[in-house]
């Protein structure tokens, strides 16, 4: 593991945040089986990998395989999906053990997982499911970040999530909320760059105020996707977190204004589905290292190797 990994700690002491020298300028992707070879090949200098936890909960088998062959050279996120924080029930406490021995085995140097919830009674959801932001709300996300902290003994990342419905009984405004579940809790933030212009369309509000709004110092990570277009009902303009495509040019207007405003933090390119060759997410991860660059992270020498 390179030092440049390694993580100090610093902060609250009951959910102390987690400073990694070195790691501000990473780019990465989605980790996909189906790019190993590519990779091993012809990497990525100075970047990382992030899986969904869920993938790798069983012991063994060619998952853990190909995972640990690229733990050997790259720095790791591990990215849950499937724990409903925002769910009114409790916590899977299974599913909670084996998200940690997860964590305890690859000891990556990002762990998040998603504002939202995805199971309720008992019954699980292929989605992440938006929540109404009250006070009973936080209190039961901030509870149950608590248990996922003290669980895995360091604090998580919590995504911003991209929404396609809003409730009439919240509160206050998602970045209100956000910034108190990360004051309560000590967890950092994953600022989800496409999921902010994706529910800026859908809910008909600016994307730029949104950002002036967010905790912008409480992000540990940035996350960048594509999006695909739909139409209601009305037959107005619905955008979908798809991640199945390139980063659009409005997405990547929107991360330079992230970048202007807290220079370079660790970005990943996810891409989901009708996966491309690896060269072209390596481009992408590229761009954004270029984007990183202009706003002051040296990186000079690391890109003209890469080109």
């Amino acid at each position: 593991m390179d030092d440049s990994t390694k993580t100090t700690t610093v902060g609250k002491p009951d959910h102390p945040l987690q400073v990694t020298p070195g790691a501000q300028g990473l780019t990465g992707t989605s980790f996909k089986h189906e790019h190993l070879s590519a990779i091993l090949a012809d990497g990525l200098n100075h970047g990382f990998f992030e899986v969904h936890a869920e993938n790798y909960m069983g012991a063994g088998g060619p998952p853990h395989r190909a995972l640990a062959a690229i733990r050997e050279d790259y720095p790791l996120s591990i990215h849950g999906v499937c724990m409903s924080i925002g769910g009114p029930g409790a916590l899977d406490v299974n599913h909670l053990a084996r998200f940690r021995n997860l964590v305890a085995r690859y000891e990556p140097t990002l762990v998040s997982e998603h504002l939202a919830w995805s199971s309720h009674g008992g019954t699980f959801f292929n989605d992440l499911l938006p929540l109404p932001y009250t006070k009973d709300t936080l209190d039961n996300v901030c509870a149950h970040i608590d248990q996922v902290q003290e669980a895995i003994g360091r604090p998580i990342l919590l995504e911003n999530p991209s929404t396609y419905v809003a409730f009439a009984s919240s509160t206050m405004s998602e970045t209100d909320f956000i910034r108190a579940v990360s004051q309560r809790t000590g967890c950092g933030l994953l600022m989800d760059v496409n999921n902010v212009f994706v529910s800026a369309n859908n809910h008909g509000f600016s994307a730029s105020a949104y950002l002036a709004e967010f905790p912008l110092e409480q992000v540990g990570e940035i996350h960048l996707a594509g999006h695909s277009e739909q139409h209601d009902d009305e037959n107005e303009l619905l955008l979908i977190d798809s991640h199945d495509r390139a980063i659009s040019d409005s997405v990547w207007t929107l991360y330079r204004d992230v970048v202007s405003r807290i220079g370079p933090r660790p970005t990943l390119i996810e891409w989901d589905s009708n996966l491309p060759g690896w060269p072209v997410l390596r481009a992408q991860a590229l761009t954004a290292r270029r984007i990183m660059a202009e706003h002051g992270i040296s990186l000079a020498g690391e890109l003209s190797h890469e080109v």
